[in-house]
C-alpha cells in the first residue's frame, strides 16, 4: 500500500500566502526524503487557503522533489477547462520525469462556480460533460492538438468522492482510481462506496482521511477550530473534545496517535477497504508547521512498518 500525505495550504494565524508557499515546499521535501509514495495539494479560492492552481504549486514542488508522486486533491474539473487542466499536469509530468496524477472531483466548496462564471444549477451536468472530455483527450492528446505530451500516456486519473454512490459507480465504471474521503463517523459505514466501486469494475482505491502521527493533544486545537468553521458555514454544531476523542479511536475516522497507534489504525482499515493508498491531511488550520514537518517525519516510519501490506 503506498501512504502519502495532501494539503489545502491553509493560511491561518497571521502567516502570510508566501511563507505559507515555503512551508508547503518544505513539507513536500520532507514527504520525498522519508520515502512517502504521495504528496497531494487541494485546489481552492477562499482566503483561508493558499492554492488555488495546484499545477502551479506541483510544479514547484516538482523541481524540488525526486521520486514521491504528485497529484492535486483534488481539482475542481467542474469549473475549469479539460484541456487546460491536461496540459498544466502533462508539464508537472515532464518537470517530475513522470510523477504527475490528477485527482478530479466536485470540490468540497462552491466558490470556483460564481468566480468563474458556471451556475450551480449545472454543477452535475458540467462535471460530467468535462470529465468525459478529458478522458477522451488524455487517450491521445496530441491527436487532438493537446501539447505538450506527458511522459505518462495516459497520465493517471483518480476521483476523488466524498460520499455518494454514484459518483462511487461513475470511478469504477470508467476503470479509475477513486479517492474516496473519510472525515467524520466511523470508516465502515464507507465499506458500501468501496464495494459498488468495485462492482463496477474499480481497482485502485484511496482512502483520505485527515491524521497526524504525534499527541492527539497537539493536533486538537487545529482540527476543532478547522472543523467547527466549516460546521458553522454549513449548520453543523461546534466540535467537541468528545467528538475528537471518538474518532481518534480504532473505529473512528481520524487517524492520529503514535507511530504504533497510526500502524494499528491503517492496518484496522485495510481490513475493511483492502485499499491501496492512504493519504492523510496533517497540514491543517493553525497547526504549527514544525509539527507538521515532526509528523510527516513520523509518518515515514510507519510507511516502514507498513511496508509488507
Amino acid at each position: 500500500m503506498e501512504l502519502g500525505v495532501y494539503t489545502f495550504a491553509d493560511v491561518h494565524g497571521g502567516i502570510t500566502p508566501e511563507r505559507r508557499f515555503a512551508q508547503l515546499l518544505e513539507e513536500a521535501e520532507v514527504a520525498d526524503s522519508v520515502g512517502l509514495d504521495v504528496f497531494g495539494v487541494g485546489e481552492h479560492h477562499r482566503p483561508d487557503y493558499a492554492v488555488s492552481s495546484p499545477a502551479v504549486a506541483l510544479a514547484a514542488i516538482a523541481a524540488r522533489t525526486k521520486r514521491i508522486r504528485l497529484t492535486s486533491a483534488v481539482t475542481v474539473l467542474s469549473s475549469d477547462d479539460p484541456i487546460r487542466v491536461l496540459q498544466q499536469f502533462a508539464e508537472v509530468d515532464l518537470i517530475s520525469g513522470g510523477r504527475a496524477e490528477i485527482m478530479l472531483g466536485r470540490g468540497s466548496f462552491i466558490e470556483s462556480f460564481p468566480l468563474f462564471g458556471y451556475d450551480l444549477v449545472d454543477y452535475d451536468r458540467l462535471f460530467t460533460e468535462k470529465l468525459a472530455r478529458l478522458l477522451a483527450l488524455r487517450v491521445d492528446p496530441a491527436a487532438h492538438g493537446v501539447y505538450p505530451v506527458p511522459v505518462q500516456q495516459p497520465l493517471p486519473v483518480w476521483i476523488g468522492v466524498g460520499g455518494n454512490p454514484e459518483s462511487a459507480a461513475r470511478a469504477g465504471g470508467l476503470g479509475l482510481g477513486m479517492a474516496l474521503a473519510i472525515i467524520g463517523g466511523m470508516p465502515e459505514r464507507f465499506v458500501p462506496f468501496a464495494d459498488v466501486f468495485r462492482r463496477a469494475g474499480g481497482t485502485r482505491l484511496s482512502i483520505n482521511s485527515h491524521g497526524y502521527v504525534g499527541d492527539p493533544d497537539e493536533f486538537y486545537p487545529a482540527w476543532s477550530e478547522v472543523m467547527t468553521a466549516i460546521g458553522r458555514e454549513r449548520g453543523w454544531p461546534p466540535t467537541r473534545r468528545p467528538d475528537f476523542d471518538a474518532l481518534v479511536t480504532r473505529r473512528g475516522a481520524l487517524v492520529v496517535g503514535s507511530v504504533d497507534d497510526v500502524v494499528e489504525k491503517i492496518r484496522f482499515q485495510h481490513e475493511l477497504f483492502g485499499h491501496d493508498r492512504f493519504l492523510m491531511q496533517t497540514s491543517l488550520g493553525a497547526m504549527p508547521h514544525d509539527r507538521v514537518l515532526q509528523s510527516i517525519e513520523l509518518f515515514g516510519r510507519v510507511r516502514a512498518e507498513l511496508s509488507p501490506l
